[in-house]
């Protein structure tokens, strides 16, 4: 553990909070492809998408695919078109009295090292039993239109926080996750429910399976000194603390950008595989607001009216999906979900991390548009012919038409060039100068 996992009742902060320099009013643009609709009740099998991950084929992009966690009913793998290619189901529970799997997060790393070949991963969070679920890749089943995902987790692998098997239903597991290389190492970041730690964990190759262990942990702070001097601690149900889902690390740099729902977007330095120093690099709107626990309804109840005006200008909580477009020399961008309010905002990867602007995915002659996104995931390579200039893949909370009474969600496929286009002055667009698939 680092010098940095006793943050949660620190009273200073090192701040880095983003400059105001981006167009005051979100710009809007529109998505080109979606996927089904999948629904959260028993005959949808209880489907609930939420983070999407892009796999990008060494030999035709156009044959890459998406990988979307649905929670409960485990992930999809879908074509650049938006057809469901694969399913795979979520673990049972191991007996009648445990928790059943639950897939949060995906995320992707190319060549890892498993019995002796160089292997594509899928790395899933799965809350539900708290480990690391790893899918390997295989480049031959896609081009032969055959399911591509093959489950090589390790069949010892531990609960990634829980101590026991009884903590592991108490469900402050793993939450959100990213992935990253170091060279010819892996390496997962792991959030946990309901609390504010992050854990690093290395990948091990155990017998031709994936494991992993511990590196290091972070604890991020729970409570803040607002600038009047006051203590202040974030809404949160009865027991629970701020939690981080959102995240992503800016593969060059060795830099984490996790979203604290309901602090904001930190900026973390991963250096010799311990996290250094955290810095806020923007708050949510609602940061310092004073609020009280409705017992009754079971929620929190913001005083607004009593808001000392503490909080940023650019993110409504909950602060949700990052992701980093990486271009030339340095630059790109660094988004973020703003959920409360159905936007995206857009920070510059260099330097302090400055505000440069907000978008939103409307409604469509193709598909309808965004809202309550979770997880998102850009790539800037060429997709083929329908996204030639790379493609931002968001989660969409209230995917439309609605079937009835039943409310469906799903994933959004958008140009990166139509979300650059979109801004006054226009963002990068950046093909060559980033592969993915040889990132460090």
């Amino acid at each position: 553990m680092s010098a940095f996992a006793a943050l949660g009742t620190m009273t200073s902060l090192v701040t880095a909070f983003a400059l105001a320099t981006g167009p005051a009013v979100p710009v809007t643009l529109t998505a080109t492809v979606e996927t089904p609709a999948v629904y959260d009740d028993e005959a949808g099998g209880n489907a609930d998408a939420d983070d999407p991950a892009v796999w990008v084929d060494p030999e035709n992009p156009e044959r890459s695919i998406v990988i979307g966690t649905l929670k409960e009913a485990g992930l999809d793998v879908y074509g650049l078109d938006g057809r469901r290619l694969q399913h795979i189901a979520a673990p049972e529970a191991p007996n009648e009295d445990a928790s059943p799997g639950r897939f949060n997060n995906v995320d992707v790393v190319y060549g890892f090292e498993l019995g002796g070949r160089k292997t594509d991963l899928a790395l899933v969070s799965d809350r539900g039993r708290d480990r690391i679920r790893a899918y390997a890749i295989d480049p031959a089943a896609v081009a032969a239109g055959k399911p591509p995902l093959k489950d090589v987790t390790a069949p010892d692998v531990a609960p990634v926080f829980a101590a026991n098997e009884a903590e592991v239903d108490d469900q402050r597991t793993s939450y959100g996750l990213t992935a990253f290389k170091d060279d010819d190492d892996a390496y997962v970041v792991v959030s946990q429910r309901e609390e504010t730690s992050l854990r690093l964990l290395q990948l091990k190759d155990r017998d031709g399976r994936v494991g992993y262990k511990t590196e290091d942990t972070l604890d991020l702070p729970d409570t803040f000194t607002l600038p009047d001097g006051g203590k202040w601690t974030p809404c949160a149900d009865p027991g629970e603390r701020p939690q981080v889902e959102g995240m992503a690390v800016d593969q060059e740099e060795h830099v984490l950008y996790a979203a604290q729902e309901t602090v904001g977007l930190w900026r973390i330095e991963i250096d010799d595989e311990e996290f250094e120093k955290p810095k806020l690099v923007d708050r949510v709107r609602e940061y310092g607001t004073p609020w009280t626990y409705d017992a009754e309804e079971e929620e929190c109840v913001l005083d607004t009216e009593n808001d000392p005006g503490f909080g940023g200008e650019h993110l409504s909580a909950d602060a949700e999906g990052v992701t980093v477009y990486h271009a030339e020399d340095g630059a790109g961008y660094v988004l973020a979900s703003s959920q409360g309010d159905d936007t995206f905002a857009v920070y510059d990867r260099e330097g302090g991390n400055a505000y440069l602007g907000s978008f939103a995915v409307a409604d469509g002659d193709a598909t309808d548009g965004v809202q309550h996104s979770d997880g998102s995931t850009v790539v800037n390579v060429p997709l083929g012919t329908a996204f030639p200039k790379g493609m931002l893949v968001t989660h969409d909370g209230e995917a439309t038409p609605a079937d009835g009474d039943r409310e469906g969600t799903n994933f959004k496929f958008t140009r990166w060039d139509a979300v650059a286009g979109a801004f006054p002055e226009p963002l990068k667009v950046d093909t060559e100068s980033f592969d993915p698939r040889d990132a460090d």
